[in-house]
């Protein structure tokens, strides 16, 4: 059953449906604008853990090692309450890679993930230019090029594109637990958090709302709640591998999740010697096309083996 407002209970029944360098600040900013420290088409925005240094680094040598003109990558980790040895171990990253952002109101912490996704969206609409935003877990490859030259044919505005998820009963044990989450028996339908894009008036929308939104322990599911009401588009993609697990490869993958450093490393010597993904296409599991016509328990039948 769903107890939540009207004009967000249809969510519950069915659901509706110029580039700039990236790192200086571009002379086109007029004096309003000029609180920016710099402007980019994509931002990416990487949850990390202050501790995960190596991670950080395999990342910047693999999928990140090269991003396209149009792009800045962040690794957004929450520096409150850290030991002055590893804040200056931090700094001193920062100091070489300047691929860091510190978010020192936040506790890095499990309990604290949508809070510190909250935070890094109302730091980016406040201090960067940007036209969209992928956020991405440290366990993700991501093809950055891929997604860029996608982007010229999405919506431009109001976009929220991912892997989404309709039918997911609300968690009531365990790490996934959601005591507060009394809108509904099923979560509503969200794109999940191992990568999905938004856009700048999307990410602008969340910013302002901060101080009235719910916060939920999920941050996808939290995401996907916050915009339930709105008139977004909301674009279902199979090529977002995105799920607890990940589906396999497949070469047309714009992002795939719960990879180890090593698989990281060998994804990219792949793209690198092959100019390909996947060293052989393999299945584990079956996908699915969401279907928007239908309400969100019937949403995601995995029946289609040509889904990847």
């Amino acid at each position: 059953m769903c107890l939540i407002l009207v004009f967000v209970m249809n969510f519950c029944d069915k659901s509706s449906q110029g580039i700039e360098s990236k790192e200086s600040k571009p002379s086109s900013l007029n004096q309003n604008e000029e609180k920016y420290l710099f402007a980019t088409n994509l931002l990416v925005l990487v949850l990390s853990a202050p501790s995960h240094t190596a991670t950080r680094q395999v990342i910047r040598e693999t999928w990140a090692k090269h991003l396209p003109d149009g792009t800045s990558l962040r690794f957004v980790i929450g520096s409150s309450q850290l030991s002055e040895n590893s804040l200056s171990s931090l700094n001193e990253e920062n100091n070489l890679s300047k691929d860091l952002l510190l978010l020192d109101q936040i506790k890095e912490s499990f309990a604290d993930l949508t809070r510190k996704v909250l935070a890094m969206l109302k730091y980016s609409h406040e201090n960067i230019k940007f036209n969209f935003l992928l956020k991405v877990d440290e366990d993700s490859f991501v093809r950055v090029d891929k997604i860029l030259d996608e982007l010229l044919s999405k919506p431009q505005d109001r976009l929220y594109w991912g892997f989404f998820d309709g039918r997911a009963h609300v968690k009531k044990g365990g790490k996934w637990q959601e005591g507060d989450y009394v809108l509904c028996d099923r979560y509503i339908p969200y794109a999940l958090g191992g990568g999905y894009v938004i856009s700048s008036d999307i990410v602008k929308f969340v910013a302002l709302s901060s101080e009235m939104l719910q916060l939920y322990k999920n941050e996808d599911v939290t995401l996907g709640t916050w915009l339930a009401p709105l008139n977004v588009n909301r674009v279902h993609d199979s090529r977002f591998d995105t799920e607890y697990k990940s589906r396999g490869c497949y070469n047309s993958y714009l992002v795939t999740h719960k990879k180890s450093p090593e698989e990281l490393r060998a994804l990219q010597m792949n793209i690198d010697s092959k100019g390909t993904l996947c060293k052989k296409e393999t299945r584990v599991r079956l996908s699915y096309n969401y279907d928007w016509s239908v309400p969100p328990s019937q949403c995601c039948e995995r029946k289609d083996p040509t889904v990847p």
